[in-house]
């Protein structure tokens, strides 16, 4: 069994057994915080694939846990500029963080002074920012968090009056940063898109309708047909976002659309349960929906993409 199947199981088991385990917990009993930390700073050293491994079974269950901005983004922004004691605390789980990318928000250094607003932002104790070409951090005047539709994914809105900003490094690593957040986003959708799946065909086969299962239907076996090879395409786009940013923008404009689609054919199958509030389905797709805005819709990735396969416009 490779490294990525072994740490998908262990993952998978630790969820299933501890749903409510807090992320000081997660990070302490499986090293998750750690997972893409260098060795010398007390992480595993690990990474694309061992990264997506974790990141699907964290979006196959909807897990608020701050893997994506924290274990992600922020360490590979901290590694990138040599922070070191902010590495440390990362990758030990003693501390999350977000990372708040250029055009994220309205911010400006006057001097070590930051100020400004970021209107949406990912959850974390520490707030790293590029602005004005460096990676900072500073802690916001205020939090402000929204109620929002994906509960298991909140959002705040993180203001700055003239707050102490220290400087960790230059900024130039953001775009890898952004394109590593994709990536990983990519892999929670296409654990969302498998989950919706096994929850579409589980009901297939044992709701029965004219004395048979629907699944033995042709309508719900094209239905499912469909679903399976978006899913199986998207794990393929998923695990080859982390090579640059062309392969980030693909994985991040089919991704998202793949597991929108899979998430609404799951309610499809599910008929009028799956609009209920006790079932699990409508969480799946306010999930895919949240996800399609989080660095930018699909059309931006494809716009994105166009450049790297078309150049520059004249």
């Amino acid at each position: 069994m490779s490294l990525p199947d072994e740490l998908r199981a262990v993952v998978r088991d630790y969820l299933a057994g501890r749903p409510g385990a807090s992320w000081e917990e997660f990070a302490r009993d499986v090293g998750i915080a750690g997972l893409l930390a260098p060795e010398e700073h007390g992480g595993a050293g690990c990474g694309p694939a061992e990264m997506a491994a974790v990141a699907e079974e964290l979006g196959r269950v909807l897990s608020p846990h701050p893997f994506l901005q924290s274990a992600v983004m922020a360490v590979e922004a901290a590694a990138a500029c040599g922070a070191s004691d902010l590495l440390a605390a990362l990758a030990e789980g003693a501390a999350t963080a977000t990372v708040v990318l250029p055009g994220d928000g309205e911010l400006r250094l006057e001097g070590d002074l930051l100020a400004g607003v970021v209107p949406y932002a990912l959850e974390g104790e520490l707030v790293l920012l590029y602005v004005d070409g460096l990676l900072v951090e500073a802690v916001p005047t205020r939090r402000e968090p929204y109620p929002t539709m994906d509960e298991s994914r909140p959002l705040t809105r993180l203001t700055f009056d003239r707050e102490p900003a220290r400087p960790l490094g230059d900024g130039g690593s953001w775009t890898r940063v952004r394109d590593l957040g994709i990536a990983a986003l990519a892999a929670e959708q296409v654990g969302g898109a498998q989950r919706c799946l096994e929850m579409a065909v589980e009901h297939a086969k044992r709701r029965h309708q004219f004395g048979r299962p629907i699944g033995s239907f042709q309508a719900i076996k094209h239905k499912l047909a469909d679903v399976l090879l978006l899913v199986e395409s998207a794990r393929s786009a998923a695990l080859a976002a982390a090579r640059d940013g062309m392969f980030a923008a693909i994985a991040g404009s089919y991704c998202t659309e793949a597991y929108l689609a899979a998430a609404g054919e799951n309610i499809q199958v599910h008929g009028g349960i799956g609009i209920t509030w006790e079932h699990p389905a409508h969480r799946y797709l306010k999930r895919a929906t949240s996800d399609a805005q989080l660095f930018c819709p699909p059309q931006a990735h494809r716009a994105r993409l166009a450049g790297h396969v078309f150049g520059p416009p004249a």
